[in-house]
């Protein structure tokens, strides 16, 4: 076996170290605003991600341990607890990482070889097999004994926790005006979601950071950006009740910086072209709106990035000829 094969990338593992940098301050808003479920949940996919990844090598043959510290595995978990409801039950968590590692990676070829960002992949799994739990998340942080019983105990008690998120909200009211929903409705905050308006701001900060680090180029996650904010603006008819939610309530609620940041950036299932990348963005950024305001999801995260992955060779071919033709 050469050494290549026997030991990681050390281009891969210092990238990998850098993202799980940059995900600090979104895992700390995070926990103050969730509580003690986020941990259960990264634990769980963090155990389950490693399991699948060391069974999945074994059995191909390939050096574990070296596979392993390359960090991507941590990564894939990491963004899929910080996606997945804190309060949904245990084997929740393990079967969304196990899908993401078994299906979204190691069934590709490992590390470099996935045409699927693999915490999508787990992601949409879990929301098509189990809409019930996947759509349950904590209305108050829950202390630690009660997260514990949340998460572990079958989750019997998950509905008395339960509470509307702020596009869950935005999509099924029909009476009510934007301001008179910032005003009564438990999950609207000041500009965006309850909380998750500094989630958003922290995780911001991280990409800002990957982005000075030379991580990845502006292009995929400024093209998301752009497209989510210039077609909620385009869509945007004022505060009435059959308001759709300005661009800053669409770009400060759900998952936005976090998908634009560290999912769409993910460069093997990603374009290899900074005009693709642009591309990439900008359509999963339409997408992303297009079905939180007319689609059956509240957050269109994972099937816009997994239907923009599909067109990953499309897009780099149109950035070649694109390349070909200019003066």
């Amino acid at each position: 076996m050469s050494r290549n094969t026997a030991s990681p990338d050390p281009r891969l593992r210092d990238a990998m170290g850098l993202v799980l940098l940059a995900c600090l301050p979104g895992l700390a808003t995070s926990f103050w605003l969730l509580g003690w479920g986020l941990l259960w949940s990264l634990g769980l996919c963090a155990f389950t991600a490693a399991c699948c990844e060391a069974a999945a090598l074994a059995l191909r043959k390939q050096p574990v341990t070296a596979a392993l510290s390359d960090g991507s595995a941590l990564v894939t978990a990491v963004l899929l607890a910080l996606a997945l409801p804190t309060a949904a039950p245990w084997w929740l968590p393990m079967i969304a990482a196990g899908i993401a590692i078994g299906l979204g990676k190691q069934a590709f070829g490992g590390a470099g070889r996935n045409v699927f960002n693999p915490a999508m992949v787990g992601y949409a799994f879990v929301l098509l097999s189990f809409p019930l739990q996947m759509n349950h998340w904590p209305a108050q942080a829950p202390g630690f004994s009660d997260s514990l019983q949340l998460v572990f105990a079958n989750g019997e008690q998950i509905d008395a926790w339960a509470g509307p998120t702020v596009l869950d909200g935005l999509r099924h009211n029909h009476s009510l005006t934007i301001d008179e929903l910032f005003a009564s409705h438990p999950g609207f905050g000041n500009f965006g979601g309850h909380g998750v308006e500094w989630v958003n701001l922290a995780f911001l900060s991280g990409g800002l950071f990957l982005l000075q680090r030379k991580v990845f180029s502006w292009h995929a996650p400024a093209g998301l950006l752009a497209g989510l904010f210039l077609f909620s603006l385009l869509a945007w008819n004022g505060s009435g009740s059959d308001s759709n939610g300005s661009p800053l309530l669409h770009l400060l609620s759900g998952s936005t910086m976090l998908a634009a940041f560290f999912i769409a950036t993910e460069p093997v299932s990603g374009p290899k072209t900074d005009v693709a990348r642009l591309l990439f963005g900008l359509s999963a950024g339409a997408l992303i709106y297009l079905i939180r305001t007319w689609g059956s999801y509240p957050d269109g995260t994972a099937f816009a990035i997994l239907l923009m992955n599909l067109a990953v060779p499309f897009l780099d071919r149109l950035a070649l000829r694109y390349r070909q033709v200019r003066p």
